[in-house]
């Protein structure tokens, strides 16, 4: 059985970051939290913690040591609470969440209605809602048009978040436009998650069987998923090589492989191993 690589696939320049800034904190044998996961891969996560990164829900679980801001950043209020408790802050935000944060809060100020394209409750998301009302005007959060309002406020400015597909945005775009409502757009979304998506489709289409590797709670790797098996049925998501099931590739002569933007190399190459050896 043949296995073939997505041309793009795995961990992002931003991910990456994070994780050296991370492991750079500890290596003089400091204290360092994360406030929630610092990347969604639960395998990474819990590498962390072994090296002597833990992992904290809230502010109020940490007494001392350093703060790291985890990938997909915070609302502004944690920094500054942070900051006045007078804990030292490493900020791993990625820059691409940076940059869509700057431009909701941008939007905001130029007295844009915002709405945010995304995922209610995505970390992400909330962090670029709360950048994004920082003038006091609330900032609608959508992942479809069907959650459009009747009655929207303009003008209209829009961000999106940075994993998700770009049919999502111009469909949310679309809407708006048969309304009468010309927005301003922001397209926030990152050019790394654009590039596995598309090589992730063009894979599926050669294969006759798909596997996509990286955490079941990463928004990225769900959406690389769901990209996957709209073409190629026999799709699977896995995070480790012991989920995989032989089963699964009876009569295949072809098999993909693709990975999320927060799955590291060393995941990519366990997962290529076992199927090489089926």
């Amino acid at each position: 059985m043949k296995v073939i690589r997505a041309r793009h696939a795995g961990a992002c320049y931003g991910v990456q970051r994070a994780l050296d800034m991370a492991y750079a904190a500890i290596c003089d044998g400091s204290t360092a939290y994360t406030l929630g996961p610092l990347i969604h891969n639960p395998q990474v996560v819990a590498e962390l913690k072994q090296r002597g990164v833990g992992e904290a829900s809230s502010l109020d679980d940490i007494a001392e040591g350093i703060v790291i801001i985890r990938s997909h950043g915070v609302v502004p209020q944690v920094k500054q609470e942070a900051e006045r408790k007078g804990l030292p802050i490493i900020d791993a935000t990625c820059p691409h969440v940076a940059r869509a944060q700057k431009a909701a809060s941008s939007l905001a100020e130029a007295g844009y209605h915002v709405i945010a394209v995304g995922e209610a409750g995505h970390p992400e998301v909330e962090g670029m809602k709360a950048h994004a009302e920082i003038t006091g005007k609330p900032c609608l959060v959508v992942a479809t048009p069907d959650e459009l309002p009747e009655h929207i406020d303009e003008p209209v400015g829009i961000v999106v978040q940075t994993t998700q597909a770009k049919e999502a945005l111009d469909a949310v775009v679309d809407e708006l436009l048969a309304r009468g409502i010309e927005p301003q757009v922001k397209n926030t979304i990152c050019f790394a998650t654009r590039q596995r998506q598309e090589a992730a489709a063009e894979l599926a289409e050669q294969v006759d069987a798909l596997v996509v590797i990286g955490g079941r709670n990463s928004s990225n790797t769900t959406r690389l998923y769901d990209i996957c098996k709209a073409v190629c049925p026999k799709s699977y998501h896995v995070e480790v090589p012991d989920e995989i099931d032989p089963a699964w590739f009876c009569g295949c002569a072809v098999v993909g492989v693709t990975a999320g933007a927060s799955t590291p190399e060393d995941q990519i190459a366990a997962v290529i191993e076992r199927l090489e050896t089926l």
